[in-house]
């Protein structure tokens, strides 16, 4: 005699499943759209924000960072503080500080458009 298994699927098929993809879709939107206005006050091109490894390596050059910084990325916990790095340096260039800079690494999806729909002015890097 074979014993029965019972299987739970791992994904759901319900309207619920649906609205999470929808709301996930509209938080990447939402980030890439105030990415796209950053760049711009940067002095970029706007299309360099979506984009996946190349919108970093534009955010490198407007924090003046080393393009170096993008190959740490792929070390396991030394990447937290390149992806902190990175963001920080975003964050100079437009006159705010390291709290600024984590919120870019880590809450993207609320500093960017922050930064590029509100009234911050590109600074440069300092």
């Amino acid at each position: 005699m074979v014993p029965s298994v019972m299987s739970i699927p791992l994904q759901g098929s319900d309207a619920a499943g649906g609205l999470v993809l929808v709301i996930q879709v509209l938080f990447v939107l939402i980030q890439l759209a105030g990415m796209w206005q950053v760049f711009e006050k940067a002095n970029h091109a706007g299309w360099k924000a979506i984009v996946p490894i190349y919108n970093l390596y534009v955010m490198l050059k407007i924090g003046e960072n080393a393009w170096w910084w993008l190959l740490v990325l792929i070390v396991p916990i030394v990447n937290f503080y390149a992806l902190y790095r990175i963001h920080a340096g975003v964050a100079r260039a437009f006159g705010k500080g390291i709290g600024f800079g984590l919120g870019l690494a880590f809450l993207g999806v609320v500093f960017f458009p922050l930064v590029g729909f509100g009234n911050y002015r590109y600074v440069g890097p300092t």
